[in-house]
C-alpha cells in the first residue's frame, strides 16, 4: 500500500522504515527536511509540504500523523482537511488523548475523511521488533488497512479495539501500567542498594537472574540489565524522571469513573516529586517536627 508517514522523529522514522521493509510505497515528510532526506536515500518518496504530500498520494489516500500529542496535530489536520477529499483517511499514531480523538473524527464527518487513532507502542525497539499498535475507528476502514498494521506489528500485534477513541483509550492505560511497573522496579532496587549486602550485588546479574522464569520477568528487566552493564550504579544519570501525558490522563480517568487505581497514581506523583529540588513539602514537614517536638532541622546555609 502506499501511504504518507508525517512526523519522522524516533517513532515515525522507523516506523516508515519498517513499513518500506515491508514492501509499502512511503512518502516522507517532516517539518525540518534533513529527516525527509534521509528517508529519500533509503528509498522513500520525499515532500517537503503538505501540499507536496497530499499531491504524491493516490485516492483514496492514507496519511499516518506521528507529531506531538495536542496542538500541532490539531493544526496539521486543519491544513490536510483543505488538502484532502472524501474517502482519504488519517491514521494519528502519536499519543494523543482519546476525547481529543472523538472531537476530531466529529469535526472531520462533514468533510468524509475518515479518522483512525492508532496507539502504538514499541519505542526505539520497534524497527526491529515490530510495534504494538492499538486502533480505533470504523472497523471497516480499519481493515482496509490491515495490511499496514500487519506490516508494523510482530505476530499478534495489532488489534481493533473499538469505536474513535478506544485505540488511544486503550494504550492510555497500557502506558499507567507502565509507570507502575517501572515504579515498583525503580523501589525493588532501591531497597537491594540500601541493605547492607549492597556492596556484593551486581544489579546487571540479577535483572538477568530475575527474567530466568521468574513470575518478574520482562521486558523491562532486560532494559534494566542493559542499562546496569553500561553504567554499575547509573552514576551518569540524574533521577529526573518526566511523564509524556498518559499516566495522567489515566489516573484522570481513574477519578472520573471512580475506579481506585492507587498504584498509578503513586507512580505518577513520584515522578513529579524526581523533579524537585529540596521541595517545600519536605521543608514544611522539618519545620513541623521541630516546633511540636524539637526536632533537629538541617539548617540551609546563609
Amino acid at each position: 500500500m502506499k501511504l504518507a508517514m508525517i512526523g519522522l522523529g524516533r517513532m515515525g522514522m522507523n516506523m516508515a522504515r519498517r513499513l518500506m521493509q515491508g514492501g509499502h510505497d512511503v512518502v516522507a515528510y517532516n517539518r525540518s527536511p534533513d529527516k525527509t532526506e534521509q528517508l529519500v536515500a533509503e528509498g522513500a518518496q520525499g515532500a517537503y509540504s503538505l501540499e507536496e504530500v497530499a499531491a504524491k498520494l493516490n485516492p483514496p489516500r492514507i496519511l499516518w500523523l506521528m507529531l506531538p500529542a495536542g496542538t500541532v496535530i490539531d493544526a496539521h489536520i486543519a491544513q490536510l482537511t483543505k488538502l484532502l477529499s472524501a474517502g482519504d483517511v488519517i491514521v494519528e499514531g502519536g499519543n494523543s488523548y482519546y476525547k481529543d480523538d472523538i472531537r476530531r473524527a466529529k469535526e472531520l464527518e462533514p468533510t468524509g475523511i475518515a479518522y483512525l487513532d492508532a496507539g502504538v507502542s514499541g519505542g526505539i525497539w520497534g524497527l526491529q521488533v515490530g510495534y504494538c499498535t492499538m486502533v480505533g475507528g470504523d472497523r471497516a476502514v480499519f481493515e482496509s488497512l490491515e495490511p499496514i498494521f500487519k506490516s508494523l506489528a510482530p505476530q499478534d500485534g495489532y488489534l481493533y479495539c473499538g469505536e474513535t477513541g478506544a485505540g488511544h483509550f486503550v494504550k492510555m492505560v497500557h502506558n499507567g501500567i507502565e509507570y507502575a511497573m517501572m515504579q515498583a522496579y525503580g523501589e525493588g532496587f532501591e531497597i537491594l542498594e540500601a541493605s547492607r549486602y549492597a556492596a556484593s550485588f551486581n544489579y546487571a546479574d540479577i535483572s538477568h537472574l530475575w527474567n530466568q522464569g521468574s513470575v518478574i520477568r520482562s521486558w523491562l528487566l532486560e532494559l534494566a540489565e542493559e542499562a546496569f552493564r553500561k553504567e554499575e550504579k547509573l552514576a551518569d544519570i540524574h533521577g529526573f524522571v518526566q511523564d509524556s501525558g498518559e499516566g495522567r490522563w489515566t489516573v484522570q480517568q481513574a477519578v472520573e469513573t471512580a475506579v481506585p487505581a492507587e498504584v498509578i497514581t503513586l507512580s505518577l506523583m513520584r515522578r513529579f516529586r524526581s523533579r524537585q529540588q529540596d521541595p517545600f513539602a519536605e521543608r514544611v514537614l522539618a519545620a513541623l517536627r521541630r516546633e511540636f517536638g524539637g526536632h533537629a532541622v538541617v539548617e540551609t546555609k546563609k
